[in-house]
């Protein structure tokens, strides 16, 4: 088993400077657990934790059924990748990889078994005898992923490991971890800034700010169905629009006022949470991709003047002010307007989301 429980987890560094509060946080075996958040957040200090590089302040860490705050990080089962990937410059690949099998005094044999292993599947194979000043970013970074694999760890811990890659290649990475994960079936523990990254590989996301967890949940619900207006804003790119909405109500039917337009929400909204919002200024969200740029002899919900057109290939982002507020929308490539238009918008309103202006959670989705 090799599963990690913090149970009322607190770091604390010198001067009383509190980085994480209060973490209680269980991350199921085999599961590839995605820690997310803007610097700071202090994800890659909880992810140091786990692998005993940073002290645990005051409660208790388990991996597995085992107490690990006082076991040092050579017995923790865990192996751990880093960012700027941690290879010894003067060794080949095959020296790299097998490093920490010799210190272990592991049998000659079994070591060359599992470094050839390793390196078939990292499509390694041909650059064994390589030094690291040899190999191009991507190969690097598979050294590093072959090093932590042929030590056969419970859990791997992975710190920011694409962040030095160009947009390629970290696309192709993406695939290549998601896929070992899948043939190695043991834990994997991913710290990222980038949430891109986090919604194609984990099977859940923790959102952290301000080292408190905001929300914990699979990529999907994170993106339907999020609990506050930072993860909201942090989840998606580009990221969802927000503007202030007065509710009203009339024979049963909820509508929100949006620069000075009247939007009917859906039915599907809890009408027991809106009701106490009727005549107040809440916070409506919705997505670039969740409004349709129309012509304007259509019906629409509102018009915008367009301040710039971003063409991304088969999209257009446009960038647009209603009355003073921003917004993006996602249009198709073959959208006519451009910048100095009027656009005419129609939101989905069953994509429509709510949150409280003061506390910031969510009302309805």
């Amino acid at each position: 088993m090799a599963s990690i429980t913090f149970k009322h987890v607190k770091k604390i560094y010198p001067g009383n400077v509190t980085v994480v509060p209060d973490l209680n946080l269980e991350i199921k075996d085999k599961e590839f657990v995605i820690l997310v958040g803007p610097s700071g957040c202090g994800k890659s200090t909880t992810l140091r934790m786990i692998a005993g590089l940073e002290d645990v302040s005051e409660g208790e860490l388990y991996i597995g059924d085992r107490v690990v705050n006082d076991v040092a990080p050579k017995d923790r089962d865990i192996a751990m990748v880093f960012q700027n990937y941690a290879l010894y410059p003067h060794m080949t690949v095959y020296k790299n990889i097998a490093f920490g099998l010799n210190l272990k005094k592991m049998p000659k044999d079994e070591i060359d078994r599992r470094v050839h292993e390793a390196a078939k599947a990292l499509d390694l194979e041909h650059l064994l005898n390589r030094k690291p000043k040899a190999l191009s970013g991507g190969q690097r970074q598979r050294v590093a992923l072959g090093r932590a694999m042929v030590r056969d760890p419970a859990v791997f811990l992975l710190d920011e490991p694409l962040s030095n890659l160009d947009a390629k290649l970290r696309t192709a990475m993406r695939s290549e971890i998601s896929r070992l994960h899948k043939r190695l079936q043991t834990t994997f523990v991913y710290v990222t800034h980038d949430q891109t990254e986090a919604m194609t590989m984990g099977d859940r996301i923790v959102v952290m700010k301000d080292g408190i967890i905001q929300q914990m949940d699979t990529p999907q619900n994170l993106y339907d169905f999020p609990c506050n207006l930072f993860v909201a804003g942090f989840i998606g790119s580009p990221q969802m629009n927000f503007l202030d909405a007065v509710i009203s109500e009339s024979n049963g039917v909820y509508r929100a006022e949006v620069c000075g337009n009247l939007i009917t929400l859906s039915d599907r909204m809890d009408k027991k949470k809106l009701a106490p919002y009727v005549g107040k200024t809440v916070v409506l969200g919705i997505r670039p991709e969740d409004i349709d740029a129309v012509s304007s002899d259509r019906k629409h919900d509102l018009e915008a003047n367009i301040e710039i057109a971003e063409l991304m290939g088969a999209e257009i982002n446009l960038h647009v002010d209603c009355k003073g507020s921003k917004m993006v929308v996602r249009a198709a490539s073959t959208f006519a307007g451009r910048e100095g238009d009027i656009a005419a918008l129609n939101f989905d309103v069953e994509k429509i989301h709510l949150f409280d202006k003061e506390t910031e959670l969510a009302i309805a989705h």
